[in-house]
């Protein structure tokens, strides 16, 4: 039986706070003198000053669906050197590039825990957006969160733990930027399931808003993030593209957004209503039909008639002009458009690191892995080769298909393989080379798998699970998810080659959590790999793991049900969502219930032992509201260290190894309803066979605050917080209290 939780009947449900009146926009307060953005400000209100309503009309619309190079392009305006404005998916890289990397998805690169790492990515994709001439890029992704395990895009964004995504945000967009490319920080907000995703109606209530959905788009803001893309749902029946709740009170007040908001692409609804509300650019000018013009000479019109402030106009052109100046893309030398120049460099690099130390590994019985040197091996399952999903070719238009070996999801933020390793050609390179003989059944066909598995020293099966974007159909799946099952009987073939071979390797190539349970109730399935989206450098990445090259430090950024209605969410069928789960989603839901998991959030194998001690804590956090100045990201004194907690963590074992100490925090009794822990620091170490070091968790006031729904602030609760630090969620290996007064 689905499992109603009572999280949201305790938490405080109070509705949003009515907006203002929509014939009352605030234009945005100028950010302080001297800072990136302050500067960015001046230079765009000179530049405004210059400009015809005419011209800021072309600013702020996009010319219309295909009708310039990119997927979103604006008019140039020459009297100040704007140029025609680039906008191109997506979060994984150049969308229809043929010249540059497929990146891993965010979900991969979030299953590392490795800030380093997720900044390299942003910083090489940003290299590659530049090289192509592109001033926008459409990423990253911080909605969908992944409130629902089936929902159809999570794998786009990092994690359904809003502190984790926040974090992988703000490396992002700060590297992303840095190259001197505009980021957008989407889908805002609340779109969170594929299934009638234009139409239905998200509705928590605000303190779920605040502390889950609108959390890593604060992070987004406060690393500079140039734009944000509104979502097509509706917000509390309202479009989120025309919500005033959302852009201008949460987004461009609360959280001090000076960038611009640009619409996802066909997600405008009106003229007016859009234009007070906070919109300020509308993509793609028109529907995918070439109509629906709802700016243009129709926003002209509006402005002639009163109906939209010329204010307001003028906003949105200095928060678009302040953008491009923030990036540096006045200056001279911006590449020229193209979609075949070669700009990979050695970005693959990251992509093997991240697909690698992504992996993570859920099972190990008897040590089967690392592997060896098996003489012989059997390799099992169409997932393990090229297919229409990843040949070179890129037939498979936006990855619509699940036909071979899974390295992202499908939809607009899925890019083209420049070229794929597979995990076949991968495996029998290593294995031939230490004389291993390797026998390959490519089908999913369970009695062609147990022929090739049968005698074999070993039998490595793959099997996947595949989602995307909703204008697709996959194999019955529209999107998101139909269930939680592995994909082409997957269960089926595993138990298959179990019954021909007592050494058996799953390896699971999937876009979000499967139920594993028929998997591990066989004795001979000895080792689960969760080797997840790992894109081009699929095959190496995992034969860096299963040979011991590296040991496995990946870790589940989200958790694994026994049953799926275990999980409290599901993508809704009707025309809203109520969201009545408030905060309790994915391993704050399960820790609340008391549901045992098969594997918690933050789980993960290695090849070595870790042991922690020596928990200390130093804090002058205080109790009461955030009352700094707002800065982008909320206010300022959100973002101040308030408390730094140690621990030592040593490599027991035997071969060098990779661990991420995580820490949890509990509130206290005086603050409202809240889940028994949530993350609020982690720290990855990597440490030879012996070697200590130290993991330091800095704690932000905005890491102990709660979003009170009278006084519309953050505030930190007095009492004792409980500590809780360990390898997982649930592997918790030291306890200990900060004290608030």
């Amino acid at each position: 039986m689905h499992y109603k939780t009572a999280a949201a009947l305790a938490i405080a449900t109070a509705p949003f706070i009515q907006a203002e009146s929509a014939s009352s926009p605030r234009p945005a307060v100028a950010p302080p003198a001297g800072s990136p953005w302050g500067v960015a400000y001046d230079k765009a209100k000179v530049a405004l000053a210059k400009l015809s309503l005419q011209d800021k009309v072309g600013i702020v619309t996009g010319v219309g669906w295909n009708k310039g190079p990119c997927v979103g392009n604006t008019s140039p305006v020459s009297k100040i050197g704007y140029p025609q404005l680039c906008l191109q998916d997506g979060p994984l890289g150049v969308r229809f590039s043929t010249g540059s990397t497929a990146f891993t998805p965010g979900v991969q690169a979030a299953s590392t825990w490795d800030l380093n790492l997720i900044r390299q990515r942003g910083q090489f994709i940003g290299e590659e957006v530049k090289g192509s001439g592109i001033h926008v890029t459409l990423g990253p992704v911080a909605g969908p969160l992944g409130k629902t395990p089936q929902g159809g895009r999570n794998w786009e964004g990092f994690s359904p733990d809003p502190y984790l995504t926040g974090l992988a945000m703000a490396e992002t967009i700060s590297a992303i930027q840095a190259t001197g490319v505009q980021a957008t920080a989407k889908h805002y907000i609340l779109n969170e399931q594929e299934l009638n995703r234009e139409s239905v109606s998200s509705n928590p209530d605000d303190r779920t808003l605040h502390e889950l959905y609108a959390w890593p788009f604060a992070d987004a803001v406060h690393a500079n993030v140039a734009s944000v893309m509104c979502s097509y749902n509706k917000v509390n029946t309202t479009w989120a593209c025309e919500d005033q709740y959302t852009l201008q009170t949460v987004l461009k007040d609360q959280l001090g957004f000076p960038g611009y908001v640009m619409t996802d692409w066909n997600a405008q609804h009106s003229t007016v209503k859009s234009a007070v509300s906070g919109l300020d650019m509308s993509m793609p000018g028109t529907d995918f039909n070439g109509g629906s013009i709802f700016w243009g000479s129709a926003l002209t019109n509006a402005v002639n008639s009163n109906q939209v402030p010329t204010s307001r106009v003028d906003d949105m052109v200095t928060r678009i002009l302040a953008a491009w100046y923030l990036a540096g893309q006045d200056a001279s030398g911006f590449p020229s458009f193209s979609l075949s120049r070669n700009v990979q460099a050695n970005h693959k690099s990251n992509v093997r690191a991240i697909a690698r130390d992504g992996i993570v590994l859920l099972k190990n019985d008897a040590n089967i892995l690392p592997l060896k040197k098996p003489a012989s091996i059997a390799v099992v399952g169409s997932a393990a080769v090229l297919g229409a999903h990843a040949n070179n070719s890129n037939s498979c238009s936006d990855k619509g298909c699940n036909n071979g070996a899974l390295g992202m999801g499908w939809g607009s933020g899925s890019v083209n393989y420049p070229y794929f390793v597979a995990p076949y050609d991968a495996i029998n390179t290593r294995a031939t080379s230490q004389g291993a003989r390797v026998t390959l059944s490519n089908t999913d066909n369970a009695s062609s798998g147990a022929s090739a598995a049968s005698g074999k020293d070993v039998a490595i099966v793959f099997i996947t699970a595949d989602s995307g974007e909703g204008y697709i159909t996959v194999e019955g799946n529209a999107g998101d998810r139909n269930d939680l099952n592995a994909w082409h009987n997957g269960n089926a073939l595993v138990q298959a080659v179990a019954g021909a071979n007592s050494n058996v390797i799953v390896v699971v190539h999937s876009v979000g959590a499967i139920i594993l349970e028929q998997i591990l109730a066989l004795p001979q399935v000895k080792a689960v790999v969760w080797a997840g989206l790992p894109s081009q450098e699929s095959g190496n990445a995992l034969v860096d793991i299963l040979w011991g090259d590296v040991s496995p430090s990946g870790k589940l950024v989200y958790t694994i049900a026994k049953n799926p209605s275990d999980y409290n969410t599901r993508v809704v069928s009707g025309g809203s969502d109520s969201f009545s789960e408030g905060l309790f989603i994915d391993y704050k839901h399960f820790d609340d219930a008391k549901i045992t998991p098969r594997y918690e959030f933050g789980f993960g194998l290695s090849y070595t032992k870790f042991d922690y001690s020596g928990l200390s804590v130093t804090s002058n956090a205080r109790s009461g509201p955030a009352t700094g100045p707002v800065v982008p990201g909320g206010p300022s004194d959100l973002f101040d260290n308030v408390a730094t907690i140690t621990v030592n963590v040593r490599n027991s074992g035997q071969v060098t190894g990779a661990e991420v100490a995580q820490l949890y925090l509990t509130y206290p009794s005086s603050a409202p309803r809240t889940p028994p822990k949530q993350l609020r620091g982690f720290a990855k170490l990597n440490l030879t066979a012996g070697q200590s070091g130290t993991a330091t968790f800095n704690i932000r006031k905005r890491d102990l605050s709660y979003w009170d729904v009278n006084s519309q602030k953050w505030v930190v609760p007095s009492g004792s917080f409980g500590i809780s630090v360990g390898a997982s969620s649930r592997d918790i290996r030291l306890t200990g209290s900060l004290s608030v007064s």
